[in-house]
């Protein structure tokens, strides 16, 4: 008889898994487990709804199948998750300087506040949470300062920040509280001098400074700015030996000393004031300190007393604690240490970093600055989540910017008054295994508030409270009669409680079920039925589960070319048994060796060995299937030069033998040398120029293909010198001689011309400038005398 059951319930199965359905692969064995398959697998109840021989495993299916296969809607279990608002107070509304003067406690600004969450495994629930920034919003402000020497001319600009800041900030806020805190370094070598006389003042000559320290909580947080400026007045500079300071020390007790600091559950603030590096874990090596931070209080009468004892605080430890306190920082740095600061910026979150000027002079701007710039965004983060729980954020920020994944977070910009949404969708993947309820808070980064969320799991169906204890339906009262199957009582198994463990006790029976050294029953492929391992049906039916513990199959094994054992094997037990001259773990190696047998007989050409089918050349000059083919050696377009020639062009040496010695290629005649195989073809390729036997040059490729088979591509017309033509070139010379004869009269023409004009032009310079003497020479003697008669008168 359960032979009988067993193998119509394989068949069932089989039917079942066909249809693809993740209900149904799941084989769920109770409703609880039905439920948890997928938001969409619902449980039949009805008592009659199984033919015979169905397994239990079929009642869980598609709610649509359910209904197809006759269930009744009322007998449908599918319950659902939702959300319930536990606290759900609205984010306030007032403007600063109203008359009202509100707690801290009993300020909001995100809602809701508390939230009821009853989750199905698969069925996401979404809700929505506001945050609005409210206006005159409480602060405390902590400002850490480096008291090393070199911060002497600091100290003096920050002895009256107080009553200053104070001022400044009741432009944002009229309840403001500041304290004051100073570092400087471990108290032990080689960070200090520990010998006597330095120990009182570490400075050099008549410098006063006081004794070195770590840490000092000067003042706590006050509203009263004239007190922080005379408690601030009367420190002193202290000073020590290396350059790197030991602040991460003072943030690690500021952060975790929240009596002694005093701070309020309000936006609290850390100026970190200095000019110089940090040490960080690991460094108290150097004075041989090697207990790792315990991110405790350890502050006595307001000093930090374990700084020789513990080590310096990890970054990840300081992030750690800074987020769990809400404080945000704010790194008030010189320009020297500007770029290592803001790398530390990038590695905790809310937390800015502004240039601090020489002397400090500038540190109220900073602050302001930095205050606007960290409080514009809005970050939101979540405690740890159970295992299984995901959650996702989508926001909605100012001018529909909306982000979504790691942006969907944080929303940036955000002015005073401004409201923001964020969409949380919270999904469980699986069922706790104590079933207990779970906890988990979101809160905005720097914020103390907090939307605390309490996450409860539907694991189990409602008709589980309405079984019928040992039911006559459940052989013969042996088992719990729920949901329209049989919860068995202790000492029975089976579908129907069937089988009795008076003799095998129910550990035992799974024992059959297991294989050796192993908690798996049936490999986690099958259920073990009163001791016997059946098997689940995949949804291929060629794809099966084998063996006595399903530890079996035929489709696991190793594959080749997309194919189980490359298809030349079986899958047996997932190791492939090859066939025949096949080997491999995916039978993709081939034993045969016809493919790397060579033309002349030899495997690989002598050059290589043969696996898997495939010559492997030793030689990697070698290449082609069967290692034929040297595209470096010189012997190739030699080698072939008279067969091709005497193929080609019927002449040369080999003319006579051409079709006994030559016939060993397949040959192909093109038209020009462009025409011929190029580079980049799958087989090797030799480009050849020779000379044939009339000095002719011509052109051919030789390669051999896959197959083994030699092809040459030949260019059917030579390239041959011809003789030179004399008439063009007599022709050519004795007009040469000519032209250039005529050039040299026409230059020398030229010449001349030019320089007769030139002496032309001289000449009638020189006539234009000539001065003519109208003198007469003083030895010049007239050849005619003239003589008057003196008595002529002219009558």
């Amino acid at each position: 008889m359960n032979l009988f059951l067993v193998t119509i319930g394989e068949v069932t199965d089989l039917c079942s898994s066909l249809g693809g359905s993740d209900c149904i692969k799941a084989n769920a064995k109770s409703c609880g487990e039905c439920i948890q398959a997928g938001p969409n697998c619902g449980w039949c109840k009805k008592t009659d709804f199984l033919q015979e021989g169905e397994p239990t495993s079929a009642r869980c299916d598609d709610l649509a199948a359910l209904k197809s296969k006759g269930c009744p809607l009322e007998d449908i279990e599918n319950p659902r998750g939702n959300k319930q608002l536990l606290e759900n107070r609205e984010v306030t509304n007032r403007k600063k300087g109203a008359a009202e003067k509100l707690r801290p406690e009993a300020i909001t600004q995100i809602q809701p506040q508390k939230l009821s969450l009853l989750l199905r495994v698969g069925e996401p629930q979404t809700f929505s949470l506001k945050f609005k920034r409210a206006e005159d919003y409480p602060i405390d402000l902590y400002y850490l300062m480096d008291l090393s020497y070199s911060m002497k001319d600091d100290l003096e600009n920050v002895k009256s920040l107080g009553t200053a800041l104070m001022l400044e900030m009741e432009k944002i806020t009229s309840d403001f509280r500041i304290g004051f805190g100073s570092f400087v370094e471990k108290t032990v070598m080689p960070y200090i001098s520990t010998t006597p006389a330095k120990l009182r003042n570490p400075c050099t000559g008549d410098q006063n400074c006081t004794s070195p320290f770590s840490y000092k909580n000067v003042l706590s947080l006050t509203s009263e700015g004239n007190k922080f400026n005379e408690l601030v007045g009367k420190q002193h500079i202290s000073g020590n030996l290396d350059s790197p300071e030991g602040g991460f020390d003072a943030i690690m007790q500021v952060a975790v000393c929240g009596e002694q600091i005093g701070w309020r559950n309000v936006t609290r603030l850390l100026v970190f004031s200095t000019d110089a590096g940090f040490h960080f874990a690991g460094d108290g090596k150097l004075g041989g300190i090697v207990l790792p931070n315990d991110g405790k209080c350890h502050l006595e009468n307001n000093v930090y007393t374990m700084s020789h004892y513990y080590d310096y605080p990890s970054i990840a430890h300081l992030v750690q604690k800074l987020s769990e306190n809400n404080i945000q920082t704010i790194f008030a740095v010189t320009e020297e240490f500007q770029a290592v600061y803001k790398e530390l910026k990038n590695l905790i979150p809310k937390s800015a970093v502004g240039t601090l000027s020489s002397n400090s002079s500038n540190v109220i701007q900073l602050i302001i600055d930095a205050y606007n710039s960290l409080s514009s965004e809005v970050i939101l983060e979540n405690t740890k989540l159970p295992k299984g729980v995901t959650i996702s954020y989508k926001s909605f920020c100012k001018n529909g910017v909306n982000g979504t994944q790691e942006e969907g977070r944080k929303c940036s910009n955000i002015s005073i008054g401004d409201e923001v949404i964020f969409e949380i969708n919270i999904t469980a993947n699986e069922c706790p295994k104590k079933e207990q309820n779970e906890t988990i808070k979101i809160k905005p980064l720097g914020f103390t508030e907090e939307l605390e969320i309490n996450l409860q799991f539907i694991c189990e169906c409602q008709c589980q409270s309405e079984g019928e204890p040992n039911s006559p339906a459940c052989h013969a009262g042996n088992g719990t009669f729920e949901c329209g199957a049989c919860r068995c009582n202790e000492g029975r198994i089976g579908r129907l409680c069937e089988c009795s463990t008076d003799e095998v006790n129910s550990e035992d029976m799974d024992a059959y079920c297991r294989r050796e050294n192993s908690t798996e029953i049936c490999s986690n492929n099958g259920e073990c039925i009163c001791g016997q391992c059946v098997c689940k049906k995949r949804e291929n039916t060629n794809e099966v589960y084998s063996g006595k513990y399903c530890e079996c199959d035929n489709f696991n094994c190793d594959r080749s070319n997309g194919l189980i054992c490359g298809g030349n094997g079986i899958c047996k037990c997932r190791v492939c048994e090859c066939f025949p001259n096949f080997t491999g773990s995916a039978c993709d190696c081939s034993l045969d060796t016809a493919p790397c047998m060579a033309s002349n007989g030899q495997i690989c050409n002598g050059r290589g060995t043969c696996e898997c089918g495939t010559c492997n050349c030793t030689d990697p000059k070698f290449q082609g299937p069967t290692c034929e083919m040297c595209q470096t050696c010189v012997g190739v377009c030699a080698e072939h030069k008279d067969c091709v020639q005497c193929r080609a062009f019927d002449k040369g040496e080999k003319k006579e033998t051409c079709s006994q010695e030559c016939m060993h290629f397949n040959m192909t005649r093109v038209e020009s040398r462009d025409k011929l195989p190029q580079p980049g073809q799958p087989d090797p390729l030799s480009h050849c120029k020779e000379k044939d036997v009339d000095d002719c040059w011509f052109y051919f490729t030789y390669s051999v293909n896959s197959n083994g088979e030699a092809n040459v591509h030949v260019v059917e017309t030579p390239e041959c010198p011809s003789g030179p033509d004399i008439i063009p070139i007599v022709a050519g010379v004795v007009a040469g001689i000519v032209l250039i004869g005529l050039a040299l009269l026409l230059i020398w023409k030229l010449l001349m011309i030019i320089h007769d004009r030139r002496e032309f032009a001289k000449f009638e310079k020189e006539k234009m400038n000539a001065k003519w003497d109208t003198g007469e020479n003083p030895i010049y003697k007239s050849a005619v005398t003239t003589v008057v008669n003196p008595k002529y008168e002219g009558k």
